[in-house]
């Protein structure tokens, strides 16, 4: 048994830079023919020059052979100047920009402090019509992690709206059934202009993936896996068909030392057996006949952008996940190597997958 897709997108991805840029672009390349490319870098990507040369940076790195195209995005600061946003979009640079909460995640530090202060910014986006993709969580000490995303909802995202009704927005990697069913309503009361992205492991994972045999930090991400209620609400949104609802792996690699260490980094690598891990998914749920929308074109129509004419088959054979990455997938640019002890541990790891990719020349 196999499936023909059209070769889909990734609509959320962490391509890093520098070393784990040249070990892990393959990884998303050999599957996906486009990916949104997260801004959060150090120095984070918020100008039209910092996009060009992130952007550059990337396709260096990719393979010989490969066709992909990064899709750049804006990270959002309290003080970015409405111009150069403009600026990137109408030139084509900047696909969408990105809205980190202050401290929400990796490398969020120089993320928006309050809403209010990027008013301007918001404002210049929706009369463009340039997506705002957006960390939903919020940040006060005093909030349960694990209730994060659903009070985001009530006291930023639902206000955000209503003062910006033709902003196109995209709630990235959602984790729990609030949020489910928020954009679920809003596109079938007519609202097309609010979508989400779901990752494959907030799919297969509750929180007690995190804690079974130890301490897990491999399972340890943002948001944080939520309760089974949670996953199986994700699960009924991905595989119902609906265009409001689309993939992004949000993988998001860390060196092994960054994970191991007594405050683990937030983050799952999943970008080399992410289509096989949806299609487990889709195929445990009686579903596959909407895989193709889920992976290969909500994504692209929200967007405004063509669908793909190449193709990707998923075979249905079993794999074997290996632990990490293997050579020559460290190999890398000059000096800037990254050992192999390093490379980040792969979702599945161990695992038996029962779809491979087998990429249509």
């Amino acid at each position: 048994m196999s499936l023909e897709l059209r070769r889909p997108d990734d609509w959320h991805v962490h391509l890093r830079d520098g070393a784990m840029l040249w070990a892990v672009l393959p990884a998303t390349a050999r599957t996906f023919a486009r990916a949104i490319v997260m801004p959060n870098l150090r120095p984070p990507v918020a100008s039209v020059d910092a996009a060009l040369a992130y952007r550059s940076r990337i396709l260096e790195a990719l393979p010989e052979g490969i066709r992909f195209e990064p899709l750049m995005t804006a990270y959002l600061t309290d003080d970015l100047d409405p111009d150069e946003l403009a600026k990137g979009f109408t030139q084509d640079v900047f696909r969408a920009a990105k809205l980190y909460p202050a401290n929400a995640t990796t490398n969020s530090a120089a993320g928006v402090s309050d809403l209010s202060k990027i008013s301007s910014v918001l404002s210049c986006m929706e009369s463009i019509d340039m997506p705002l993709l957006i960390h939903g969580e919020v940040t006060d000490p005093d909030v349960d992690v694990f209730d994060r995303e659903a009070l985001f909802i009530e006291r930023h995202l639902k206000p955000l709206r209503q003062r910006h009704p033709r902003l196109r927005i995209v709630l990235e990697h959602i984790t729990t059934e609030e949020s489910a069913i928020y954009i679920r309503d809003a596109y079938q009361s007519g609202d097309e202009r609010i979508a989400a992205t779901i990752t494959p492991h907030h799919l297969h994972l509750n929180r007690n993936a995190m804690f079974v045999g130890g301490l897990r930090s491999d399972f340890y991400c943002l948001p944080v896996v939520k309760r089974e209620c949670h996953r199986r609400a994700l699960v009924k949104a991905a595989t119902s068909g609906l265009p409001c609802f689309f993939l992004g792996t949000d993988s998001a690699p860390h060196p092994r030392s960054g994970k191991e260490s007594a405050c683990g980094c937030a983050g799952i690598f999943n970008a080399l057996h992410a289509l096989e891990s949806y299609a487990a998914i889709f195929e445990q749920e009686g579903a596959l006949e909407y895989l193709e929308g889920f992976a290969s074109e909500h994504g692209p129509r929200f967007y405004g952008l063509p669908l793909n004419t190449d193709t990707i088959t998923l075979a249905r054979r079993d794999q074997r996940v290996p632990s990490r990455l293997v050579p020559p997938a460290s190999i890398c640019c000059g000096d800037d190597a990254l050992p192999d002890g390093e490379l980040p541990l792969l979702f599945h790891a161990g695992e038996t997958l029962a779809w491979t990719v087998e990429v249509n020349s």
